[in-house]
C-alpha cells in the first residue's frame, strides 16, 4: 500500500518511489539536479525557499525539498505515516 509522505508546504511525495534523500550542496548532486532540469524530470516543492534537501525518485525523476534531509529522513520513517486511503477519505 502505497504512503504519502510529506515533503513542506503542503506537497506530498508517494514512499514506494523515493530511492534516496541527499544534501544538495555536493557537486554531482547539483550536477543531477542540472541534468533533471534540462530532461524536464525535476520537481521543486521549494515553494521558492532555499534547496535543504534532495530526493531521488524512481523513473529518473528528482524532487527539491526545503525541509533538512534528516527531517525528510525521519518523517520517512515514522510509523504513523498516512496513506493514499486516508487522504482521500478526508
Amino acid at each position: 500500500m502505497s504512503k504519502l509522505m510529506n515533503v513542506g508546504f503542503g506537497n506530498a511525495v508517494n514512499t514506494d518511489r523515493v530511492l534516496a534523500v541527499v544534501n544538495p550542496d555536493a557537486a554531482p548532486v547539483r550536477r543531477l539536479v542540472t541534468r533533471a532540469k534540462n530532461n524536464d524530470t525535476l520537481i521543486d516543492a521549494t515553494q521558492g525557499r532555499k534547496t535543504k534537501s534532495v530526493l531521488i525518485l524512481t523513473e529518473d525523476r528528482v524532487m527539491l525539498s526545503a525541509l533538512q534531509t534528516e527531517t525528510i529522513v525521519r518523517r520517512f520513517n515514522d510509523p504513523h505515516l498516512r496513506t493514499e486511503e486516508d487522504m482521500e477519505s478526508e
